[in-house]
């Protein structure tokens, strides 16, 4: 048995790009940086360093998704890994992307910087083709657990 699941959360690195294949089918291509956190063996210091993923939505969901999504916006997402590979000019190439399956947006439209407390935006599930949004739920806030969320090094 294998599983093949992704979750990740970040930020849009560019605006999405929509086109489709040649039966029609819409196709959001899209990037999201990803930080990852590692200690400097020089300073001892925490540092974020960035992992940029290249993401992939087909259907009519995608195509709605695409009027909402900007550049610096937050999302997490749920999905599968891909991995493909091709020849350009006498070179192999491949990458690995992920399939969308969900998409939530974590920041209010037009606010790139994400939203201070709970999701805001909806969810947008799979099913290539069809849309669904899952209304927002009252923000929960654990004060407790916020205030030691700086001193965990993950």
């Amino acid at each position: 048995m294998s599983i093949n699941r992704v979750i990740i959360s970040g930020n849009l690195t560019r605006d999405p790009e929509l086109r489709s294949t040649a039966s029609g089918l819409p196709v959001l291509g899209f990037g999201v940086a990803v930080n990852d956190r590692r200690r400097n063996q020089q300073t001892g210091e925490w540092e974020d360093y960035p992992n940029f993923i290249d993401c992939t939505m087909f259907g009519a969901r995608g195509e709605s998704l695409s009027k909402f999504l900007t550049k610096g916006a937050k999302v997490a997402i749920e999905g599968k890994l891909r991995w493909s590979q091709w020849e350009r000019d006498g070179q192999k190439r491949s990458k690995i992307e992920v399939i969308v399956d969900e998409l939530e947006l974590m920041s209010n439209r037009g606010d790139s910087q994400g939203s201070q407390g709970g999701n805001y935006g909806g969810s947008y599930g799979s099913n290539y083709g069809q849309s669904a949004y899952t209304a927002p739920s009252a923000p929960a806030v654990d004060t407790e657990a916020a205030v030691y969320d700086d001193d965990i090094p993950f």
